[in-house]
């Protein structure tokens, strides 16, 4: 069965090898579990990183099975979250160890701190690679498609929640800890995000891919026990293999001679996002940019609330200061840079366009500084993101109201991206099209409505004219 899009499921033979393949995956880190075998820390890592691997997949394959049952923009977020589980269980292990191990808490930081630069700076660019090229396969087939994402009006939602939490952030360095009272705002913060989102009213298209694709065919009596198994089956492979990945990482980094600080920052949010960037990559792919991006956007919001906020409730729950989750200097640099690096994300995303010129700048700022390793390279790159956001900034300064006023539901559908284009006079393509989108909803302009469904259900812009952007960009 087709979906709507096109794009023809897998078939049952392919969706049970791959199905076979991931629970296969979870088997050895099982074994030593139960029988209580010592790989040793570079073992363990590989051995415990394919299990919680294989959880991601399980647990993506599984949520995006779940919207079926459960559509809307509502359940994408939900999706986002439970994608990055994996990246929790790592995460809050370390800060609940940190009080008897104190060498854990820079190890919760480092593992949160990757993970949200990660993100920004790898997967957003690699689905703003996979608009463009598809962009070019179809232009050569004589159907000219734009190469810029272009994210609904509804995104702003989430763009306005992001911006919020990352100004909030900067209090964390400038106290050199995660203190008692984030999570008292950061872990509401998301939940009225999830609340926000569920009442906004927002129609996604966004249909599964590969194996939930076929999975989400099936009749609702066999759906629905099959969503609960492989919920069940990445529970347990989470469960089993987090604690041991982590503590093995940082084994590793001494068995290796590599940075344990390094190798818990990348190696461990790697394995827990890869199989939510693929997802998001094949989006791109298929002409669908503003899925894509949009879960990615998702995930950015939940980890950089959620997560962060958790962090000194597990130090808290492992006896550690109820003060709040202490960080050294080098976090301290981290977590700043990581705010700065949010805080670009954001302003770039203000007119809901994710261009290629973009995404190379996010990109290349997120591999300076690896080719610039010392710690006092990461005060400047803090520096220079604020200084670049700054800059955008003065150009799109219009856009931030209708951003920020979708976080009360008064700017998160098309009657917002209007407002934008009143703004200024070069609002152009996005926002000429937010607007129609606007008409469309309250049944006002119904051509101009088609013209804008017609642009959102590719992903990308469409129209001649769309150079004429947002703020100029």
């Amino acid at each position: 069965m087709a979906t709507t899009t096109g794009t023809v499921p897998p078939g049952t033979a392919a969706v049970r090898r791959r199905l076979g393949a991931a629970l296969l995956a979870t088997v050895p880190a099982l074994a030593l579990r139960l029988t209580d075998t010592d790989p040793g820390a570079v073992g363990g890592m590989l051995v415990f990183g394919l299990g919680v691997l294989a959880a991601a997949v399980l647990l993506m394959w599984a949520a995006e099975t779940a919207r079926a049952d459960m559509p809307g923009a509502l359940a994408l977020s939900l999706l986002a979250f439970v994608a990055v589980l994996p990246e929790y269980a790592v995460d809050l292990y370390f800060a609940y160890s940190a009080a008897g191990t104190p060498g854990n808490a820079a190890y919760a930081a480092a593992n949160m701190t990757g993970a949200n630069r990660l993100l920004i700076g790898v997967g957003w660019p690699l689905v703003a690679l996979a608009g463009f090229l598809a962009a070019r396969r179809t232009g050569r087939r004589g159907r000219r498609v734009p190469p810029d994402v272009v994210l609904g009006p509804h995104r702003r939602i989430d763009i306005g929640f992001l911006a919020v939490a990352a100004v909030f952030a900067f209090v964390m360095p400038l106290t050199r800890q995660i203190a008692w009272y984030v999570p008292l705002f950061l872990v509401p913060w998301y939940g009225f995000y999830l609340w926000r989102i569920g009442r906004s009213g927002a129609d996604t298209d966004e249909e599964p891919v590969g194996v939930p694709a076929r999975l989400a065919g099936l009749p609702a009596s066999r759906r629905r026990p099959v969503t609960a198994a492989l919920f069940a089956a990445a529970a347990v492979a989470v469960f089993a293999s987090a604690e041991p990945f982590a503590n093995s990482l940082v084994g590793a980094g001494s068995s290796l001679g590599v940075d344990r600080f390094l190798l818990v920052q990348w190696v461990a949010p790697l394995a827990t996002e890869a199989p939510e960037l693929l997802v998001a990559v094949v989006f791109a792919w298929r002409l669908r940019g503003d899925d894509g991006l949009g879960a990615l956007l998702s995930s950015k919001v939940n980890q950089w609330t959620l997560l962060v906020g958790l962090l000194p409730v597990a130090y808290l729950a492992g006896g550690g200061s109820p003060g709040g989750l202490p960080l050294v200097e080098r976090q301290v640099d981290e977590v700043a840079l990581t705010a700065a690096q949010t805080v670009l994300a954001v302003v770039v995303l203000l007119d809901l366009r994710f261009r290629a010129w973009e995404a190379a700048g996010l990109f290349g700022l997120f591999v300076t500084q690896f080719l610039l390793p010392s710690e006092s390279a990461r005060p400047v790159l803090t520096y220079l993101y604020l200084a670049l956001a700054a800059i955008l900034l003065t150009r799109r300064w219009h856009l931030a109201a209708p951003a920020l006023r979708a976080i009360g539901g008064a700017g998160g559908s098309g009657t917002a991206t209007a407002a934008a284009a009143g703004g200024g006079a070069t609002a152009g393509g996005t926002a000429a099209g937010g607007a129609a989108g606007g008409a469309r909803t309250t049944g006002a302009a119904p051509v101009a409505g088609t013209a804008a469904e017609a642009g959102s259900a590719t992903g990308v812009a469409g129209g001649p004219h769309d150079d004429r952007r947002a703020g100029g960009g």
